[in-house]
């Protein structure tokens, strides 16, 4: 009779739209980014060390977030640093690894380095043409992440546009989420668009130097590199002991060595990039609605 309740309870659940995991089973949703940079890795040698098998699943920092918060994910992925409207409030962003917008174009392209103030021009529409940044007579095939609330979306806005309330020009092509911009990128040879370098890297595009400073492990951990930004795990305010255990293994060695040796930096060795980036957000804050 228990067993039969059991299984009605579970079904009405999976009817409401709540998560109902398998014994030894989490569902982690959310950032691209950082499913194909480091999730993926992680997930695989906590089931290799637990048993435990974590389901990933994709769609963004905001669905990270909200799927969390909704209880239809035991934990998810962000990319952006805070919580933005009451229904996102019942979770907490644990950082986990650094990560570096890049500005990313065909391989094929001549363009490798770009000053920040030509590439908010070009965001901006003020600069449409490559010739005006050293490459061919050509139109820019500006891509964009849809929405001001992604990870992509609104950290650039913050930290190259000065601005999170900012609307890209008409005609400007748009992506639902970082992997379609990636791909858009890797098959236009004039495209140029903003991801995070721990996905980007993986795929056949180029990353362009920003003021002479290329996005490497190495700048982006000693702060040379300025468009850096945190990478959070998402999980509810009071989670479950096996989210409770994925989370210290996540920010204990063993999980921080796996993001470093799938070249996102650590904890420790971004631990010196929180002032300017914190300083960085605060100024964008200045021109919000403006």
């Amino acid at each position: 009779m228990k067993r039969g309740l059991s299984i009605a309870l579970g079904a009405c659940l999976v009817a409401l739209g709540v998560h109902v995991a398998e014994a030894g089973e989490l569902k982690w949703v959310g950032c691209g980014i950082s499913k194909l940079g480091f999730m993926e890795a992680l997930a695989e040698a906590y089931e290799r060390q637990t048993g435990v098998t974590i389901v990933l699943e994709g769609g963004g920092a905001t669905r990270g977030i909200r799927d969390v918060a909704a209880g239809t994910a035991d934990m998810g992925g962000s990319c952006r640093h805070k919580i933005l409207v009451d229904e996102e409030r019942n979770t907490k962003l644990i950082p986990v690894g650094w990560d570096a917008l890049v500005a990313i174009t065909h391989p094929s392209n001549p363009v490798k380095d770009i000053s920040l103030a030509n590439l908010k021009a070009v965001f901006e529409g003020k600069i449409t043409n490559w010739r005006d940044l050293g490459g061919p007579n050509a139109p820019i095939e500006l891509v964009v992440r849809k929405g001001k609330v992604s990870g992509v979306g609104l950290l650039v806005r913050e930290l190259v546009l000065k601005n999170p309330d900012y609307v890209f020009p008409a005609g400007v092509a748009r992506e639902p989420s970082s992997g379609p911009v990636e791909k858009r990128v890797e098959r236009s040879p004039f495209a140029l668009a903003f991801s995070g370098i721990s996905s980007a890297r993986k795929r056949d595009v180029a990353m362009l130097e920003v003021d002479g400073q290329a996005p490497t492990y190495e700048n982006v951990a000693a702060g040379k590199y300025k468009l850096i930004r945190p990478l959070y795990l998402v999980v509810p305010k009071s989670p479950k002991e096996e989210v409770a255990k994925f989370m210290r293994f996540a920010t204990g060695p063993d999980g921080q060595k796996i993001i470093e040796h799938q070249g996102t930096v650590t904890l420790s060795d971004g631990a010196g990039l929180w002032t300017d980036y914190r300083k960085a957000v605060r100024e964008a804050q200045k021109n919000k609605g403006s």
